[in-house]
């Protein structure tokens, strides 16, 4: 299952690779994938989204509906 967010707040691939490493961390959450041209992280797998919006906070960026 592959789900797409839309996450504000990152401008490098720095904040790419933060968001990633916070999401990926997660339990039922296979990889991630953010794109800070976009706006975006695609997840693949099962996690909880208000636990990936809690990640995406922690790392320092909003998830945004």
């Amino acid at each position: 299952m592959s789900e797409t967010y839309t996450v504000t707040g990152m401008s490098c691939e720095h904040c790419e690779q933060s968001v990633e490493d916070a999401v990926g961390a997660l339990d039922g959450v296979e990889s991630a994938a953010a794109d800070n041209e976009a706006d975006t992280l695609v997840v693949e797998g099962a996690p909880d989204d208000d636990a990936v919006a809690d990640a995406v906070s922690e790392a320092g960026y909003e998830l945004s509906a």
